[in-house]
């Protein structure tokens, strides 16, 4: 069967043609670029028409670059990033522009409903907090969370906020675009903190709603990640160039849909994803929560699965930062080498050309160490006014050290955020890699090392959370367990062990590396508060 998954993320669109039979194979690929635009006060916002044209013009790729006909294709649906939050009135149509996961605006209402209490807990009312925890194991204990975007707009554009009819996220307003019928799925709803958990109770909570000041009118019909939602409408049919009817599933967000593209679906499972974010997850099949180090076991693909999910903001997203304004500078070592013809020949991209360049600086990056917080961090310390920083440059340090430190400063953050986990939950000890940073052979080997873990890698790595989205549909099709088939289906491709010689300089710069915020965070606040 052929299988259309829209993988949206924060910068671009990926849109993926599989066919699924005793394996899944990716027939075909095509990306778009969108725009992410950060606000002077704390904004971060997209375009959904910018959105659409991206996925009209993928779809038309698809096509073009195979025999496939638009009436093979048997169902669609979208993996996207998630804790969005996208405003419709009763057609559908957004009211505003879309506010991404990033958007920091709604500090102010965070701190007045959160902040208030004469009891705290890293900061935020203890008896919100445990009314909040007794629901869903979870809590809003971040400014970005969905729910202060919500407030926000209350307060700030009551004109926009009186034309309310649903609160959606990212996903959920695509697949209302596509099929006229608006619905939130389950892993989406539990990302605003609204939703119950509790066997039985699954739904949105009233009393939670009530607490934060949420109306329940804006609350939109659940369903699961597997479920049919609708076929596609004559208008999104015509506009995509499918057939109309095509049946259209919940879909749902990245971070569901992953574990199940990495095949890590057996409780006690460890996955690490590397995007444009990062995280480490962990799959289980009960709930547990910690608030010192906001890690929480959010909803997995299935109904009583979760992933115990800690996450690292920008991850990716540094090395695409270092890439821009240091290897590619007006002064780069690289420039020279980049006009060079048989340089492109050699290698396919330039992150596979900085990968082999860093793999000549030594474990350790000669003493050289980087932060990723470049937009603020989450775990394991929430503070949007941190920052990404080089320390300890000295005299003989060049750029490739700089990028170097740049790809072990991640792993040292997803380190901390496995040892965090390992604090609650058992993890695996071999670790299944995943998303574009998986794709470095040095990342991968650098991940091993440091965590000291064995950490494999699979097919399609950067297209994972659409191999898993594809899954859900193909279940969903089909009547079949979405577990089982992810078991079935999803292999490893390569293995990767620790080597034990670069463990001590390792183990030395992740110490420092643990103490840097702490040691900073006064002087963040001084300057970014």
């Amino acid at each position: 069967m052929f299988i259309i998954i829209y993988d949206f993320g924060t910068s671009s669109v990926k849109t993926c043609l599989f066919e699924i039979g005793s394996e899944i194979r990716l027939v075909s690929s095509a990306g778009a670029a969108y725009g992410l635009y950060i606000r002077e006060n704390g904004g971060a916002e997209q375009d959904t028409e910018e959105w659409w044209a991206a996925i009209r013009s993928t779809t038309k790729k698809l096509f073009e670059q195979t025999r496939v006909k638009p009436e093979e294709v048997r169902g669609l649906a979208f993996c996207s990033q998630m804790q969005g939050a996208v405003f419709v009135d009763e057609s559908g149509r957004a009211l505003r522009a879309p506010m991404n996961y990033l958007d920091q605006r709604g500090v102010k209402e965070y701190r007045e409903c959160m902040g208030s209490g004469l009891v705290k807990v890293s900061g935020c009312s203890l008896v919100k907090l445990l009314r909040n925890l007794r629901v869903n194991y979870a809590a809003s204990t971040s400014a970005k969370d969905p729910v202060w975007k919500y407030k926000w707009v209350e307060k700030n554009e009551p004109e926009v906020f009186r034309k309310l009819y649903k609160w959606l996220d990212v996903g959920d307003y695509l697949t209302a675009r596509c099929t006229g019928r608006i619905v939130r799925t389950a892993d989406t709803a539990f990302a605003t903190f609204l939703y119950d958990t509790r066997k039985g109770k699954e739904g949105w909570n009233k009393g939670l709603l009530r607490m934060y000041g949420v109306k329940p009118a804006h609350m939109p019909e659940i369903v699961e990640c597997t479920d049919p939602v609708g076929g596609l409408t004559a208008q999104a049919a015509k506009e995509l160039g499918l057939k109309e009817g095509t049946p259209v599933f919940g879909g749902g967000g990245d971070t569901s849909f992953v574990s199940l593209g990495a095949g890590s679906v057996r409780p006690g499972d460890t996955h690490i994803y590397v995007g444009t974010s990062g995280w480490v997850s962990t799959f289980l099949e009960h709930q547990t929560v910690d608030l010192d180090a906001m890690i929480t076991g959010v909803l997995s693909a299935k109904r009583g699965y979760f992933n115990y999910f800690a996450e690292l903001e920008t991850a990716g997203k540094c090395f695409e930062w270092v890439m821009k304004h240091i290897a590619l500078d007006e002064v780069g070592v690289y420039q020279e080498h980049l006009k060079v013809t048989d340089v492109e020949q050699k290698y396919l991209s330039l992150y596979d050309y900085l990968s082999e360049e860093v793999s000549k600086v030594p474990p350790g990056a000669n003493g050289v160490i980087f932060t990723p917080w470049l937009h603020g961090n989450r775990c394991p310390f929430e503070d949007a006014e941190a920052g990404a920083m080089f320390f300890n440059l000295r005299v003989r340090n060049d750029k490739r050290d700089m990028i170097r430190a740049v790809l072990e400063g991640i792993c040292y953050h997803l380190r901390w955020l496995l040892e965090c986990e390992s604090r609650k939950v058992q993890t695996s000890e071999t670790i299944r890699f995943v998303g574009g940073g998986a794709l470095s052979h040095v990342t991968c080997q650098m991940l091993s090392d440091i965590t000291g873990r064995t950490i494999e890698t699979v097919d399609n790595t950067q297209q994972v959370g659409a191999v898993g989205a594809a899954l859900a549909v193909a279940a969903g099709l089909e009547g079949e367990d979405v577990l089982e088939l992810s078991r079935r289906l999803v292999k490893t491709k390569r293995v990767y062990t620790p080597n034990p010689q670069n463990k001590a300089v390792y183990d030395r710069n992740y110490r420092v590396f643990k103490k840097l915020y702490k040691a900073n965070a006064k002087s963040f606040r001084a300057l970014n508060g």
